[in-house]
């Protein structure tokens, strides 16, 4: 997860994160455990289509910090470039 503390190449969030992973720009896809189940799936399907590994986080909280953001991240991926 320090990579994606130390990246500026990412993004946060359902519709983002599955906009990258739709796009093939999401080269790293991380997703907090305790998301809802409707997220969790969602990232699930989309990166089961395009082939990527879902790392998880244990929680919203922790993935929020790692993005430097001060709320709770449900999801988030590096991008390409």
């Amino acid at each position: 997860m320090q990579e994606l503390k130390s990246s500026k190449s990412r993004v946060v969030g359902l519709k983002q994160t599955i906009k990258v992973i739709d796009n093939k720009k999401a080269t790293k896809v991380y997703v907090a455990q305790d998301a809802d189940d409707y997220i969790k799936t969602s990232v699930y399907r989309a990166c089961t289509q395009a082939n990527l590994e879902i790392i998880y986080v244990k929680t919203m909280k922790e993935l929020g910090e790692a993005c430097g953001i001060d709320i709770g991240a449900s999801t988030a991926a590096l991008i390409d470039g």
